[in-house]
């Protein structure tokens, strides 16, 4: 009898060790084609059919003036003559290479900010605040003083995409900190990892969502006040970005180059976003267990 007892509780085990690996296990496959284009790519490009379509009609319906609502065969044309000319990707470049190093050289700054506030009960008390206070405040407000205080030129650019973007980028990283739960610590501590080992090995890997969320917000931070340094400040010197294009075309009242330039500088934003940030998005939430594909 005893035996019979032992057995059945040694296959009750196993049939729960079996069903706890069963729940760990994440089923991934090869996701067809046919269904990344179904799931994926046919969603966004009705989306962008429909708005073209409702455009149009609003235009052939001459809702208001063409001046004020151009045809989108308009801005076609001037993408297309843009191109021509072979200043379209120039154009591009420039806004797209000073966003992106003036996101890195924020990440530089804000990761280790985050992580002083985040950790030391003093820094937060003094400069926490500060922290959210410039979060909420408008980038274009940094634009004329640091035109004061570096003149025109990059240096001024970077400037306010600093100031935008740092404390989304450190506000962000505190908050996934604030997140860690005090077991982990306690866990990493017991193990070794105390100091600047357990910050790399224990705190950051589990505040890596928030740490995420607030990359994310420092990018979008960093490329709006790109555009509003780019649009307000002009000069030869600083070559022709996007926010100076879409400035240009309203000092000709020239409301297609207008829409291209929004156009474009929305564009540029989505595709970073989908290029960069949702893989690696992804790719915390698949390492988690918390994205599966079925």
């Amino acid at each position: 009898m005893a035996s019979t007892d032992t057995k059945a509780k040694t296959d009750d085990l196993a049939g729960l060790e079996a069903g706890l690996d069963a729940l760990d296990a994440v089923e991934i496959r090869r996701t067809p084609v046919r269904e990344v284009l179904v799931k994926k790519v046919l969603p966004p490009v009705v989306a962008v059919a429909l708005v073209l379509a409702v455009w149009q009609i609003l235009v052939s319906a001459q809702v208001t003036d063409p001046t004020k609502l151009p045809a989108p065969s308009a801005v076609w044309d001037g993408l297309a003559q843009m191109w021509l000319k072979g200043t379209l990707l120039d154009v591009v470049w420039t806004s797209v290479s000073r966003g992106l190093l003036g996101f890195l050289l924020a990440l530089a700054i804000g990761t280790p900010l985050g992580l002083l506030v985040a950790r030391v009960r003093f820094v937060r008390a003094a400069i926490g605040p500060i922290l959210s206070g410039l979060q909420s405040l408008p980038s274009v407000a940094w634009v004329p003083p640091a035109v004061i205080w570096l003149g025109l030129n990059d240096s001024m650019m970077y400037a306010v995409i600093l100031l935008g973007a740092v404390p989304s980028i450190a506000n962000g990283l505190v908050s996934g900190v604030d997140q860690v739960p005090p077991l982990f610590l306690r866990a990493g501590r017991t193990l070794g990892a105390s100091g600047l080992k357990g910050t790399w090995h224990v705190v950051m890997p589990a505040a890596l969502p928030g740490y995420l969320a607030g990359l994310k917000q420092g990018w979008a931070f960093s490329w709006r006040s790109l555009m509003a340094a780019e649009i307000i400040a002009s000069s030869p010197d600083l070559g022709l970005g996007l926010g100076q294009l879409l400035e240009n075309g309203r000092n000709n009242i020239d409301m297609p180059g207008v829409f291209l330039a929004i156009i474009l500088i929305l564009i540029v934003g989505i595709a970073i976003d989908l290029l960069i940030f949702s893989p690696v998005e992804r790719w915390v939430l698949r390492s988690r267990g918390l994205l599966v594909t079925s």
